[in-house]
């Protein structure tokens, strides 16, 4: 079997197809396992972070800034300079510690995949794995530099176009996490070769992804907290995207699941 990196090379001289109707039913049906679980992780850990988020906020200002004024004050003040940079740089190393959490759904989406068992320890494995320094190092590379950019057009006063650059950043380097995790790529090598791979197929993936996006929105309907039931659809969509542009290495039979790759 090629490498990955042999794969990204003959993806870069010969590109490849993708066809959305198989990406899309593969990503829905394998959807369908993981939807209940992966929801039940998300509303525990949302939870927990509103109420974490909650306490640091009261500890920091206090109880009396809960008002509704407060709020809209803060919506429409303009944050310093110094303000935004510190802004940037704890949202990054936020992202890049939360980036294993993430990946740990895409496993569940490939344990799914196989048939093979999956639990609460599959979403924090790569927290222990050899593939954290890499999840983190790209994670926080991608997020600084957008967080850079959009310092830069604030300062300018330009947003709409900060959101723009923000949205195409994160676009092309969608595929950067399985990558790392299926594909044993370092975080250098994943950021480029994630590119290379969305560069050719950019219509398709997109479309991929904004369907997606407005599925995992289904759960606003009704009762709110059914987002969270909708929301690993995302996961199941990356995944599918990857599963049909590359091939994933079989971990030892699978007996490796919570051993060999996570040590």
């Amino acid at each position: 079997m090629k490498s990955t990196l042999d794969q990204i090379e003959d993806i870069r001289k010969n590109g490849y197809s993708l066809d959305f109707s198989n990406v899309f039913n593969h990503a829905f049906e394998n959807y369908k396992k993981i939807a209940v679980y992966a929801g039940l992780i998300l509303l525990v850990f949302s939870i927990i972070a509103v109420f974490l988020g909650g306490g640091i906020f009261v500890a920091l200002y206090g109880v009396e800034h809960f008002t509704e004024e407060y709020f809209k004050n803060l919506q429409n003040e303009q944050p310093a300079g110094s303000v935004l940079i510190i802004y940037t740089l704890v949202i990054s190393f936020v992202a890049a510690l939360l980036s294993p959490f993430t990946a740990g759904f895409l496993k569940m989406a490939d344990c799914a995949d196989k048939d093979l068992e999956f639990n609460v320890s599959t979403i924090f494995s790569y927290y222990n794995s050899r593939h954290f320094s890499p999840l983190f190092i790209s994670t926080l590379l991608i997020s600084l530099t957008g967080g850079a950019i959009s310092v830069g057009f604030n300062y300018l006063g330009i947003q709409v176009v900060d959101a723009i650059i923000t949205i195409i950043i994160t676009f092309f380097t969608s595929l950067t996490i399985p990558l790392i995790i299926f594909g044993d790529l370092n975080a250098f090598d994943a950021i480029k070769s994630s590119a290379v791979i969305v560069t050719k197929q950019p219509l398709v993936i997109a479309l991929l992804f904004i369907v997606a996006g407005l599925a995992s929105t289904v759960g606003l309907i009704g009762c709110c907290i059914g987002v969270v039931f909708t929301i690993p659809i995302t996961y199941s969509v990356k995944y599918a995207i990857y599963s049909a542009i590359l091939n994933i290495k079989d971990e030892d039979s699978i007996d490796s699941i919570g051993q060999s790759d996570f040590e």
